[in-house]
């Protein structure tokens, strides 16, 4: 099953577009996850066993665990083998933001799609559109392109003027002409600039975007899934992770993590 054809199956099922971000900073855990040898897994498991049915995928940051060195990893990879094995139905979204040339391509794919096993993958286009033809070598699997960022410095140069066209709107137009026909390529866009994701939602058709910037950005929700939202009233994966799962340090974190999560998941489809 590719990832397009996953995320599908799984938006229909849970009927959400809900993406929880396994962004565990372990100086936030819970005190009580904090004291166990492996608190980044631990803690994303009890999040995960309590939110799966509000989702349509996970997306685990991987700075989260590179920080914490080989144990980090570690637990990302524990993480990412829980995932697939008690709930092989919802889809994995790595954010690596990866973007090279050559080998080093070769590399990311490797540790993505192989060691991981992620369904998706964050990546920079910078390099150039040609530079990222190693991960869609990646048959089904989804490749989610960075279009516009959600941080008050993005325009910095995503909106930079070419030849009258901001950049951002470029990096769309040349994704859709390299790659018109592959259900599996996606591009992020940040929920901070609901305007400019109106602009691309009519460069990019009824492609997939998925929407980083809810909570504790404090995107939009309403105007961004006015103006994200494809002509099937899907399209997106809205995403959001510090204010979920940090939405309390007790012992019951995981399940306030899932009244908060449940309460964005039926405003998103209050939108719709």
């Amino acid at each position: 099953m590719t990832f397009q054809q996953k995320l599908d199956a799984i938006v229909q099922k849970n009927n959400s577009l809900l993406c929880i971000g396994l962004d565990p900073d372990l100086e936030k855990l819970p005190p009580t996850i904090k004291t166990q040898q492996n608190p980044l897994f631990e803690f994303n498991k009890a999040i995960i066993d309590t939110t799966h049915d509000l989702v349509c995928a996970y997306k685990p940051n991987s700075a989260f665990y590179e920080a914490e060195g080989d144990r980090g990893v570690l637990q990302l990879k524990m993480t990412c083998d829980y995932l697939r094995q008690t709930y092989p139905e919802i889809p994995i979204i790595l954010d690596a933001k990866r973007g090279d040339i050559g080998n080093t391509n070769l590399g990311y794919v490797k540790f993505a799609f192989d060691y991981l096993e992620a369904d998706a993958l964050t990546v920079m286009p910078y390099m150039g559109i040609e530079s990222l033809s190693p991960y869609f070598e990646k048959t089904g699997k989804g490749i989610i392109i960075g279009c516009h960022s959600s941080n008050p410095g993005a325009k910095e140069f995503q909106e930079l003027l070419i030849d009258g066209k901001p950049l951002y709107q470029i990096v769309a137009q040349e994704i859709m002409k390299q790659y018109p026909n592959n259900p599996n390529c996606i591009i992020f866009m940040g929920a901070t600039f609901p305007d400019q994701i109106k602009e691309i939602r009519k460069t990019v058709g009824n492609m997939v975007i998925l929407i980083p910037g809810i909570g504790a950005q404090e995107g939009t929700l309403e105007k961004t899934l006015k103006a994200g939202l494809n002509s099937n009233k899907t399209g997106l994966i809205i995403n959001s992770s510090r204010s979920i799962i940090f939405t309390s340090a007790g012992e019951n974190f995981a399940q306030k993590a899932r009244e908060t999560a449940q309460n964005l998941k039926d405003q998103i489809n209050k939108f719709r």
